[in-house]
């Protein structure tokens, strides 16, 4: 197997922007799946949402770069699912 696929692909920053921004996501998305309950989830998911901005917000962004793609991808799929954490403790309340 290669160093690649056996450590997985990543993706590869042009500004070295996404690496910290994805360990601090998935210290907060673990966080999130620790609560318990909606409400100790919704902050959290603000928080999420206040990170992954800084992902959606790339001045460096360039569209014609996979990797640029990929991040935004990812970011918005991140964006959304904080959104219906977000939701959900609304719901409940």
């Amino acid at each position: 197997m290669s160093p690649a696929v056996s450590r997985g692909a990543g993706i590869n920053c042009p500004i070295d922007l996404f690496d910290p921004t994805e360990r601090e996501i998935k210290d907060i998305t673990a966080a999130i799946n620790r609560a318990a309950r909606a409400q100790d989830k919704a902050p959290l998911a603000s928080e999420l949402r206040g990170v992954v901005a800084a992902l959606l917000e790339c001045k460096a962004y360039d569209e014609n770069n996979v990797n640029c793609r990929l991040c935004q991808e990812f970011a918005e799929l991140r964006d959304n699912t904080a959104s219906l954490v977000e939701q959900a403790a609304r719901l409940v309340r």
